[in-house]
């Protein structure tokens, strides 16, 4: 007995744990019979909300052990409110993840001081599509054209500083020496769209085009709106003959601050996990978000609601994150610079 204490006692000062002390509960065994939080960190009815309640209704039956997901809104600073909640408070066994702004992972790397977390130390579980985003004006707007839209003082709608509503237009302004006027403080995409119903606004950047032709279809079928640019590293198939703003770009500093910036739109609706999860829940989580978004259940759901579905797998946008903030300094501090007026 008194052999076996101090082989105990011996292989602890060292670290090295007993198997039996050091192992995790199985995931199936963790999983049962708990709930998993779906947070989302915008108002309900925009984008990223339809999305991530789609997920919550499929997830649970793919996760080992069958937990209940439930899905509820945390909105506030265009997701850094969720991002930071996360990444300082929320449990880190797996419990919750999150639905946050495509931009969040990029707000460290340029400065931001609401952005109190690590996104390279997050677990990325995934993204339901590889996104395209537009730049797109109500009918009345007086900018019918890309070039209208980068000299006029086009008054656009905003949800806050980690949102791409507000950072693409600073960016855009930056590179191209745009007059376009940010009308920040919307919850949401959905409150925007109701803004420009009522006139406060002319229109948006960064509109996931999924989002767009799923929710408002009839406004581009009826011409309310004028999509004017694609923001994005490639162009989408069903706007062939709109720009996309690569093909802007008149230099290669120029085309390195677009490409950092629009690189996000890949990871078009991330889903994340807080760091510290254990690597075999972050795992079982990242297969799980695959198997639900290849669900024909799911599938079928989509279809109906005509929304774009084609995942990215969690460690391809973990890879995304890494190679950005692996972009040379000069090249972030001036992207930074275009943002610093948001944050």
């Amino acid at each position: 007995m008194r052999f076996r204490f101090w082989i105990m006692a011996i292989l602890i000062c060292l670290g090295l744990q007993p198997v039996a002390l050091r192992a995790q509960p199985a995931v199936e065994e963790f999983y049962r019979g708990k709930t998993v939080d779906l947070l989302i960190g915008y108002s309900v009815g925009g984008g990223y909300d339809v999305y991530a309640r789609l997920l919550a209704r499929h997830l649970g039956k793919h996760i080992p052990g069958n937990p209940t997901v439930v899905a509820r809104n945390m909105d506030g600073a265009g997701s850094l409110r969720l991002a930071n909640w996360l990444f300082n408070v929320a449990p880190k066994d797996g419990t919750a993840i999150g639905a946050v702004s495509r931009g969040a992972a990029f707000d460290p790397l340029f400065g931001s001081p609401g952005a109190q977390f690590d996104a390279s130390k997050f677990n990325w579980i995934g993204s339901a599509n590889d996104e395209v985003s537009v730049c797109a004006t109500w009918e009345t707007s007086s900018a019918k054209s890309v070039q209208d839209l980068l000299r006029l003082p086009v008054a656009m709608g905003g949800s806050g500083g980690a949102a791409d509503t507000d950072q693409f237009v600073h960016v855009l302004n930056g590179v191209f020496g745009g007059k376009m006027r940010l009308i920040a403080g919307y919850p949401g995409g959905n409150e925007i769209n109701m803004a420009m119903e009522r006139g406060e606004v002319e229109g948006r950047c960064g509109w996931s085009w999924s989002t767009l032709s799923a929710t408002n279809g009839a406004w581009l079928r009826d011409k309310k709106i004028n999509v004017l640019l694609q923001l994005s590293l490639g162009k989408h198939p069903d706007l062939p003959h709109v720009p996309l703003v690569l093909d802007l770009a008149r230099n290669d500093e120029e085309r390195k601050i677009l490409s950092l910036v629009f690189a996000r739109n890949v990871m078009g609706r991330p889903f994340v996990a807080p760091p510290q999860v254990p690597p075999e829940r972050v795992a079982a989580l990242r297969k799980a978000f695959i198997e639900a978004f290849n669900d024909p259940a799911l599938k079928a759901e989509a279809q109906k609601a005509v929304l774009e579905i084609n995942p990215v797998a969690g460690d391809q946008i973990q890879k995304i994150v890494l190679e950005a903030y692996a972009t040379p300094p000069e090249i972030v501090k001036k992207t930074g610079d275009f943002l610093k007026g948001i944050y």
